[in-house]
Parts: C-alpha cells; sequence; structure tokens
C-alpha cells in the first residue's frame, strides 16, 4: 500500500509503538498508554495489528519458488551454534553473496522472506539468526527482543565478519559480498563496514550510526536509507554522513518523504509504504548488481 491509502493511524501510536520497540517502554506500559491515547483498551487492540509487524504478509517469494533453492545452515568461524537461513539461484555459477541483519526481533519469516526475494535476483543470500548462539530466536517478538539487548557488541560483530568470510569462501560465490540490514540490523551495516575493509557494498536501512571516526575505515560503497518521520535515528544521519563525505567513502544517502521507522517492512501496515519501499529496494538491487558482479 503507498502512502495515500495506508490505514488511518495517530502518529502519536506510531510513535508510541517506536518507544516500546526500542526498550524505552515495557509492554505493559506501551499497552496502557495505547489504550489511553485511543481511549479505550478495544479500540487499542484493533489498532496493535496495524502497528506491530506481522506474519500473515511475510512471504513474497514462496520457499518452493522455481528460480532459488534454499536450507538451514551452520556457520563457522563465530560463536558456537552460529546458524542461519541460506538462499541461493538455482542453476550453474557463482554469485555475489549478500549477508542480511535482521531487526531487534531476530529472524523471522520477513527476514528469511528477504533472503529469497535477493536470491530470485541473482544473489546467494544469508539471513543470519545471530541469536542462534543463544539458543535460536524464539515465536515471542518480545522474548527475542530482550534476547537481543542481552548481546555483546564484540560478539554480534564477530559473528557477522565471521559470516561474511564463509560467504566469501562459498562454492557457490564469487568472493564479493555485500550487506544489508534494517533497524538494528542497520546499525550493523554501518559497523560491519567499519569492521570489514573487504565488504564491497553495504545497504543500511534507518539504523542508528556508529562513531563518526570510523567512518576512514570503510572502503565499501554503501547506500543509506532513512524514514523522513524517524527522528530517533535520523538525530545521527549528519553527523555521519559528513564524516562519510569528509573520508572520501563512496556512499549515497536518501531520506524517503513521509515515511516512518520500519517503512520497508511490508508486514507492519501502517508505517509500511509501497512507493518508497519499492524505490529503496531498487536502489539496493542496483547497488548489488554493480558492486558484487565478478
Amino acid at each position: 500500500m503507498t502512502r495515500h491509502n495506508k490505514p488511518d493511524v495517530p502518529q502519536a501510536a506510531i510513535d508510541l509503538y517506536d518507544a516500546y520497540a526500542h526498550k524505552t517502554l515495557d509492554r505493559r506500559a506501551f499497552l496502557e498508554r495505547l489504550a489511553a491515547l485511543t481511549g479505550s483498551v478495544a479500540a487499542a487492540a484493533a489498532l496493535l495489528p496495524l502497528i506491530e509487524p506481522g506474519s500473515a504478509q511475510a512471504q513474497t517469494i514462496g520457499e518452493d519458488d522455481a528460480r532459488i533453492t534454499t536450507q538451514r545452515v551452520a556457520v563457522p568461524g563465530g560463536q558456537p551454534g552460529l546458524e542461519g537461513y541460506l538462499a541461493v539461484p538455482r542453476g550453474e555459477g557463482s554469485f555475489g553473496a549478500v549477508l542480511v541483519v535482521h531487526e531487534n526481533r531476530g529472524l523471522n519469516p520477513h527476514i528469511e522472506d528477504i533472503a529469497r526475494r535477493l536470491a530470485s535476483e541473482g544473489f546467494m543470500a544469508l539471513s543470519l539468526d545471530f541469536l542462534s548462539p543463544a539458543g535460536g530466536t524464539p515465536d515471542d517478538p518480545d522474548a527475542a527482543r530482550e534476547m537481543i539487548g542481552t548481546l555483546a557488541a564484540d560478539d554480534t560483530r564477530a559473528n557477522a565478519l565471521a559470516a561474511l568470510e564463509w560467504l566469501r569462501t562459498h562454492s557457490q560465490g564469487n568472493g564479493r559480498t555485500g550487506v544489508i540490514g534494517f533497524c538494528w540490523g542497520g546499525s550493523m551495516v554501518n559497523r560491519v563496514a567499519v569492521a570489514d575493509p573487504r565488504l564491497d557494498a553495504g545497504s543500511m536501512f534507518y539504523g542508528s550510526a556508529p562513531d563518526a571516526s570510523g567512518a576512514a575505515q570503510i572502503r565499501a560503497r554503501l547506500l543509506l536509507n532513512y524514514g523522513e518521520l524517524d527522528e530517533r535515528i535520523n538525530a545521527g544521519m549528519p553527523e555521519w554522513t559528513a564524516a562519510l563525505e569528509a573520508a572520501g567513502v563512496d556512499f549515497e544517502a536518501y531520506v524517503y518523504p513521509g515515511t516512518q521507522h520500519a517503512f520497508f517492512n511490508d508486514t507492519s501496515p501502517a508505517r509500511y509504504d509501497e512507493e518508497a519501499a519499492a524505490l529503496a529496494w531498487q536502489r539496493t538491487l542496483d547497488l548489488f548488481r554493480s558492486a558484487l558482479a565478478s
């Protein structure tokens, strides 16, 4: 759906959910405030499915799509138990590889679908489960959020680097690698770009910026995608983009008009923006096709 036929959800409700989703509020406080905002518990319950990501719309490329193959894989080199969901174009050839980094709800059906979308476009894509060393992403997204909050930054970065190295040496890869990430995963894109001089490209969706001093270490080409109404994330954008420019990094940054945080997530009707998501996706594919070609 486009901006013009979105569900009628007050911006205050979306802002409230963002505070909850990023741990400023616990769920009980969130639901109480949502009920107060909407006028009743019943009204809040009706609004909630429009704001929260769901699973009903998570699959756009099926597991049985004839263009791809999928499997669960163990990823060596990181923490014990590190696993992910690998989608590869069907047939012979070597492919540019993309690491897909999930939001702060872990590896869910939507993020698996992102891997399949990339595979259908000719890339080998690994949606890594950063919670797998701790037993894997739970079905309860709130539990996943709590688990994400316990992860050590050094461990998550090391696991991402191990996954990228595994993709570079994969028998179906061409040795070139990119990374795409959303929210928590968008932050990881920035941090991995700083940490991995062999990374070829990164597409960041509404992720927080790292320390600006790291910009000078980046060798990858970057695409930065921001939602105009995402004030929390956008507060760090000017310093980060200025540092990238000063360091001579090859990057493009776009702010998509009228869009929310998580505008790419098509399982969240009130925040998803079809037009902006399609444009950001096409820009991402253009970057990866250019940077990850053999």
